[in-house]
C-alpha cells in the first residue's frame, strides 16, 4: 500500500466516526470535552454553528452519530451524544446570543424568499443574514419550526424550547410572512428575488385508500400527521380508548404515546414487517413499549370493519418475511385465518409524500417519476437556477439534522449564484491540527479510559406523563451524570500523527498497545496486509494507517477501527515517532473564502 495522505483533512474526519456519521458534520468529541470541562456555552456555540437547534436536536435527534460511535466497539452502550447535546443547551448562558454574528446594517443587495419555516429554511436564513442578504420567509403556520412545531408532541419536545432556538434566527432580522400559503411558484418568481429556497418538507400522509371500509370509517381513521398537528395545536384532545396505529416509523411512536395521553386505554401499534426492522428509533420503540403500548409485527392490514355504520375494528393477513440472496425482503401470507383487532379509531402513520400543487408544470422546474424535484446532489439546485430544495422537500422524509445539511449546503450555493461564481467549486472545511503534549505523561486531554457505564436519564414518572402531554418524559443529565458521560468519550479525534523518520523499530508502541492496533510488518495490498496485523483489520469501512518505508523496509500499519486514542503509544515511544495531535475538523460554510 501507498503511504497514507494525512494531509487529506478527509482523512482523519473519517477516523471521527461520530462526526463523520452527522449529516451537518458536528465536532462531537470536542463539544464533549468543552462539557467534561463544564463550559456549557462554549459547547453550546460549537453546536448552534453546525446543528444550528442544540436544544431541539438535544431532545429529539435521530441520532446517526451514536451507532457510529467508537464507544460502542469496545462495550454494548456508545456515549449519550444526543443527550449531552441537550446538557449543554439547558446549561447555557441565556444571553448566549450575544455570541451569535453580527448582522451588517448594510445589506449586499440581494433579496432571497424561504419557502417554508422548517430546519432546511431556517437554517439557509442564519447562514445567510450575517451576509447581508434581505431574507423573506414564507410560511402557512403562524409561528416557524414546521413539522417540529407540527409533528412532534410536546412530551418529546417543549414548544419553548423549539420558540426560542427558532426565535434566535428570526430576530436576526428574517422578514416572516406567516399564516402566508404560498398558492404559486411562478407568483414567486415574479416577486424579483435573486434565489428561492423551498423547503417545504413533504407534508401529504400516506393513506389506505383502496382498504375495504376506508370510506364509511373514514370519521374515525386518521392520517397520522395531520392528527398530531391537530393535537399539538389544540383542535383534538380526545380519542376512543381502543386505538390501532398502522405504521412503524417515529411518527407512529409520536401518534401512540399521544394517543395514551388523550385517553386511549387499549393502544396497539400493527407493523407489516418484522420488529427488527421496523424504522423508528430504537428509544423510541422502547418508550412505547414502557408506556404500555404493545407492537403487533407481521401483520398486514386487508380491510376496516365497518358495523351499522361505525368503525368497529381491523382485519389483518398474518405474515412472515422471507428474503432472497440480494436480502430483499417478501411478506408471504402464513395462510391462516385474518385476524381481527377490535378498535374505536385508526391513525395511519404508513409514510409521508412530497407535494407541490403550488409549483406550475410550466414554470420550468423538471420533476421525476416519483415527484420530487431533480436536483444537483452536491449544491441542491433545481432545473430553474434560482430555485433550489432541501430538506423532506428535496429527496423525501428524513430527518431535521439531515434538513440542517442540506440548508447549510443550499446556503453556500445561493450565496454563489448570487455572485456569478461556479457553484461546485465549494469552499473548503475548515481544519487544524494541534498538538497535545506538555510533558512525557501529561496531555491537554483527557486520555483516562474510563470504564463507566452509560448514564441512565432520569424519568419523569408515567403515572404524571400519561395524564398531561405537555409534561416533557425525560428530565435530561444533571450537570455530575453528565460530566461522568462525557469522560466515556475516546477522544477519536485526538489523532495519533506518525513520523516514520523519527521512529527506531524499537517496537515498544506495538507492545504497550491495548488493543494491538499498531504492527510493524512488510506491505503488501490491502486486503493482504488487513489479514497479516495481530489483529486482523474486518471492518473495512475504517482505513489503515499506514507509514512510508521504515529503515528496515518494513511499514508501520496501524487499524483504525479500533484505536482508543489513549496516547500510550506516545508516551511508550523513546524518538517521539509518534506525537498525539488534535484534529478539528467544521464543515464550510455560506460567505467563506
Amino acid at each position: 500500500m501507498k503511504p497514507t495522505d494525512i494531509e487529506n483533512p478527509e482523512y482523519f474526519h473519517r477516523v471521527i466516526d461520530c462526526q463523520y456519521a452527522c449529516p451537518a458534520h458536528t465536532a462531537v468529541p470536542e463539544y464533549i470535552r468543552l462539557i467534561s470541562e463544564k463550559r456549557y456555552t462554549d459547547a453550546y456555540m460549537l453546536n448552534w454553528v453546525s446543528n444550528v437547534f442544540p436544544g431541539v436536536l438535544g431532545r429529539v435527534c435521530d441520532r446517526p452519530c451514536e451507532p457510529a460511535c467508537r464507544r460502542g466497539r469496545v462495550e454494548k452502550e456508545p456515549v449519550a451524544i444526543c443527550r449531552l447535546k441537550r446538557l449543554c443547551a439547558d446549561n447555557r448562558d441565556l444571553q448566549v446570543s450575544r455570541r451569535f454574528p453580527r448582522i451588517p446594517d448594510r445589506k449586499n443587495g440581494k433579496k432571497v424568499a424561504l419557502i417554508g419555516a422548517g430546519p432546511a429554511s431556517l437554517t439557509v436564513a442564519r447562514d445567510l443574514m450575517p451576509l447581508g442578504y434581505t431574507v423573506d420567509l414564507y410560511d402557512d403556520q403562524e409561528k416557524g419550526g414546521g413539522f417540529m412545531r407540527s409533528q412532534l408532541p410536546s412530551f418529546r419536545l417543549p414548544e419553548t424550547v423549539l420558540a426560542t432556538e427558532v426565535n434566535y434566527i428570526l430576530d436576526m432580522g428574517v422578514t416572516t410572512r406567516f399564516n402566508h400559503r404560498v398558492e404559486s411558484m411562478q407568483a414567486m418568481l415574479g416577486k424579483g428575488y435573486d434565489a428561492v429556497f423551498v423547503g417545504t418538507g413533504a407534508p401529504r400522509g400516506r393513506d389506505l385508500p383502496d382498504l375495504p371500509g376506508r370510506e364509511e370509517g373514514d370519521a374515525r381513521i386518521h392520517i397520522g400527521i395531520d392528527w398530531l398537528a391537530g393535537v399539538i395545536f389544540g383542535h383534538i384532545n380526545t380519542i376512543g380508548q381502543r386505538v390501532l396505529v398502522l405504521g412503524g416509523g417515529n411518527t407512529a411512536m409520536d401518534c401512540c404515546r399521544t394517543a395514551r395521553r388523550l385517553g386511549g386505554e387499549d393502544v396497539r401499534v400493527v407493523v407489516r414487517s418484522p420488529r427488527q426492522e421496523m424504522k423508528a428509533s430504537p428509544w423510541e420503540i422502547e418508550e412505547a413499549l414502557e408506556e404500555d403500548v404493545p407492537i403487533i409485527d407481521n401483520h398486514v392490514p386487508l380491510a376496516f370493519v365497518i358495523e351499522d355504520g361505525k368503525l368497529t375494528g381491523m382485519r389483518f393477513d398474518r405474515v412472515r418475511a422471507v428474503y432472497n440472496d440480494q436480502g430483499q425482503r417478501r411478506l408471504l401470507s402464513t395462510g391462516e385465518e385474518p385476524v381481527f383487532l377490535p378498535c374505536d379509531e385508526v391513525i395511519l402513520a404508513v409514510g409521508q409524500l412530497n407535494a407541490f400543487p403550488w409549483i406550475e408544470s410550466d414554470a420550468g422546474i423538471v420533476f421525476n417519476e416519483k415527484g420530487l424535484p431533480v436536483l444537483d446532489p452536491l449544491t441542491l439546485q433545481s432545473s430553474l437556477p434560482q430555485v433550489f430544495f432541501g430538506g423532506d422537500a428535496a429527496f423525501g422524509p428524513r430527518n431535521i439534522i439531515t434538513a440542517v445539511a442540506h440548508g447549510h449546503e443550499a446556503a453556500i450555493s445561493i450565496d454563489l449564484f448570487c455572485q456569478n461564481r461556479p457553484l461546485d467549486q465549494r469552499p473548503a472545511p475548515q481544519v487544524n491540527l494541534a498538538g497535545q503534549q506538555m510533558g512525557t505523561h501529561d496531555w491537554l486531554y483527557d486520555n483516562r479510559v474510563t470504564d463507566t457505564a452509560r448514564q441512565a436519564v432520569p424519568m419523569v414518572a408515567k403515572a404524571k406523563t400519561l395524564k398531561d402531554r405537555l409534561v416533557e418524559v425525560e428530565l435530561g443529565f444533571d450537570t455530575e451524570v453528565g460530566h461522568d458521560e462525557a469522560l466515556r468519550c475516546l477522544n477519536c479525534d485526538i489523532q495519533t500523527v506518525f513520523h516514520a523518520e523519527l521512529c527506531i523499530e524499537c517496537d515498544a508502541c506495538a507492545d504497550a498497545c491495548p488493543v494491538s492496533c499498531i504492527n510493524f510488518v512488510d506491505n503488501g495490498t490491502e486486503e493482504d496486509l488487513r489479514t497479516r496485523l495481530k489483529a486482523p483489520a474486518a471492518n473495512r469501512s475504517q482505513a489503515l494507517y499506514v507509514s512510508a518505508p521504515l529503515d528496515t523496509g518494513r511499514v508501520m500499519v496501524k487499524d483504525e477501527n479500533v484505536c482508543l486514542h489513549c496516547s500510550i503509544c506516545a508516551e511508550r515511544c523513546p524518538t517521539a515517532a509518534w506525537e498525539m495531535q488534535k484534529f478539528f475538523y467544521q464543515s464550510a460554510r455560506a460567505g467563506q473564502p
